[in-house]
C-alpha cells in the first residue's frame, strides 16, 4: 500500500529587528494552525531562532528568512540570515540555542552561499503533524 506524502512549505522575508522576530513567531503560529500542526514546541523554536537572527545575525539593509517545511511527520524550521561569519558550532552556548537543542529532535547550522547561514531545527510528531486542520467553525485545539 502506498502512503500519500504530503509536503507543505511556507517562507517569508522579515526585517532583522525585534518586530521582525515577533512577526516571525506570529506568522509561524498562524501557518502551523492552518496546517493543523500543534504549536508547541515549534512556536518556541521559531521565536528563539528568529530572535537570534534579529540580534546576532543582523546586517543593516538585509532581511532574514523564515522557512517552514513539513514532509511526512517532520516539521523543519529554518532561519537564514546574512551573518555567515557567525556560524554556531559544537555545543550551544547561548540560552536560545540551548532551548532549541532541548525542544527539537535535531538541529544544526549550515553555511549558505556567502554571506548567508541557516540555522535549522526539526520536530517529529508522528501522526500529530499529519492530522487534518480543523474546520473554520472549530476553535483551535478542539479538533
Amino acid at each position: 500500500m502506498n502512503r500519500e506524502m504530503t509536503a507543505r512549505n511556507f517562507s517569508v522575508l522579515l526585517s532583522p529587528t525585534p518586530r521582525g522576530a515577533r512577526l516571525a513567531r506570529l506568522l509561524a503560529r498562524e501557518q502551523l494552525r492552518s496546517w493543523g500542526i500543534p504549536l508547541d514546541p515549534a512556536e518556541h523554536i521559531v521565536a528563539e531562532l528568529a530572535n537570534n537572527a534579529a540580534t546576532h545575525g543582523r546586517v543593516a539593509g538585509r532581511d532574514f528568512r523564515l522557512t517552514l517545511y513539513v514532509v511526512a511527520d517532520t516539521l523543519r524550521i529554518e532561519v537564514t540570515d546574512t551573518r555567515g561569519d557567525l556560524l554556531p558550532q559544537g555545543t550551544p552556548t547561548g540560552r536560545g540555542l540551548l532551548l532549541v537543542e532541548a525542544l527539537a529532535d535535531r538541529w544544526g547550522a549550515a553555511a549558505g552561499p556567502y554571506p548567508r547561514k541557516t540555522v535549522w531545527a526539526e520536530v517529529r510528531r508522528g501522526t500529530a503533524l499529519a492530522r487534518p486542520s480543523c474546520p473554520p467553525a472549530v476553535r483551535p485545539g478542539r479538533c
